[in-house]
């Protein structure tokens, strides 16, 4: 087999040459992408720290599909068998509930230590880490408010628990050499209409700038603020709306969090990504399939996808955009989420570094519009699926759905012994 695909590749090879497509740059080019994988979808968003409380925050989980981590240990091991199924090496995000410690510690009072046991398990293995306060599944935040709350002693305890949070992450970047992004999401909203849209807006903007007031050094830590249009019990209005951040991020110099399910169902974020660009320090994107709003299902090679995957590729914008994938489904193996999701993000950005950019791009100046149309058609249908097997053969990854088996096992030796 690894002959045939390797004769495949090189026929592949021939023919994008005949264009001016370096496919071993392209390879090469890939290799260097990190996908930060969200160790949520190990355990259905549950945690540690409160183990077995009430997920909160308008956020649902569907699906009881055996085998979801209990420990730190289970969702590490799951981790490491997604990882060996992925090609290149990549990053894992953490929220604060997935503290590994036996204390009693609440959210404001967490600290790196409680995190050594996932520092020592990226460290072994070369992979980066990032952060995300847990502003959800909790007592203070049963009313629906955070950040945003009106009254003080709450919105201290958040505005506590996001400041530990920042350095949480400045310890893992500092820790393993590779910069961690802290991502701030809030649920604050209403589920009818509001009397005064403005107040909860100071009172949020006020507390993010108590939050960020710490400098980090940014080789080790960036900050991140993630919108979202309407949540479950927030229908009718979000404190923290896309505009809100989208001025704040520019305002303030953090990264500006796009996720792909938090806009209207028709609506892309990948036409944002070059506008953004001209005005942001940077972007994160959680890559995620709103199949109905915010579903969040497994990510795949559909149509969404490919075209965030160009605008990255096409208006150069990977090195200055962290990827991170954004979904939760417990009506399937959860191993087998992390692996279709991570290598099916891979697929669409190689799938954009083969097409033949240059010449779309001096075509469309030229108002060439037959020539830019019949190229991009043409190439949808060019043997990428040949290099793509080609660079999981060289990274020592299972080609094509050989991939599966290796899950099916894990589950029948690991997963399947697990209790409830």
């Amino acid at each position: 087999m690894e002959r045939s695909i390797e004769q495949a590749y090189e026929a592949a090879r021939e023919l994008y040459a005949a264009h001016g497509i370096d496919t071993d740059r392209a390879i090469g080019r890939l290799g260097s992408v990190k996908i930060s994988l969200h160790c949520w979808q190990g355990d259905d968003v549950q945690g540690f720290l409160f183990r077995g409380g009430e997920l909160g925050g308008g956020l649902a989980v569907t699906g009881n599909y055996p085998g979801a981590a209990r420990t730190a240990d289970e969702l590490r091991a799951d981790l490491d068998k997604a990882l060996s199924l992925i090609p290149g090496k990549h990053k894992v995000n953490l929220h604060a509930i997935y503290a590994d410690t036996s204390e009693k510690v609440d959210l404001d009072g967490l600290e790196p230590r409680h995190f050594g046991s996932w520092v020592d398990w990226a460290k072994e293995r070369g992979l980066g880490l990032d952060f995300n306060p847990t502003c959800f599944s909790h007592p203070k935040a049963a009313d629906g408010f955070t950040l945003s709350h009106p009254d003080p002693a709450i919105r201290r305890f958040w505005i506590d628990h996001c400041k530990a949070s920042r350095r949480i992450g400045a310890y893992f970047g500092e820790q393993l050499g590779q910069t961690a992004v802290t991502n701030v999401w809030i649920p604050d909203g209403y589920k009818d209409m509001p009397a005064d849209r403005l107040a909860p807006r100071v009172r949020l903007m006020e507390a993010l700038d108590e939050v960020f007031a710490e400098p980090i050094d940014p080789r080790i830590h960036l900050d991140a603020v993630e919108s979202k249009l309407f949540g479950i019990g927030s229908e009718a209005y979000v404190v923290g709306s896309h505009e809100f951040y989208m001025g704040y991020a520019i305002r303030k110099g953090v990264l500006l969090c796009l996720d792909a399910g938090h806009f209207h169902p028709t609506e892309s974020i990948a036409g944002k990504l070059s506008a953004l660009s001209l005005f942001t320090n940077g972007l994160l994107l959680h890559v995620s399939r709103p199949m109905r709003w915010d579903s969040d299902h497994v990510v795949i090679l559909d149509d969404e996808t490919q075209e965030i995957a160009r605008e990255l590729v096409r208006c150069d914008l990977l090195d200055r955009t962290h990827i991170g994938l954004d979904f939760f489904d417990a009506s399937i193996n959860r191993v087998a989420a992390w692996v279709i999701g991570a290598r099916s993000v891979l697929k669409a950005l190689l799938k954009a570094m083969l097409e033949p950019v240059d010449r779309l791009k001096q075509a469309e100046r030229e108002g060439d519009y037959t020539t830019r149309l019949a190229l991009a058609e043409e190439f949808k249908t060019y043997p990428f699926g040949a290099v793509w097997d080609y660079f999981c053969l060289k990274t020592g990854v299972p080609v094509r759905e050989a991939w599966l088996g290796e899950v099916r096992a894990y589950e029948r030796d690991v997963l399947a012994k697990r209790e409830g």
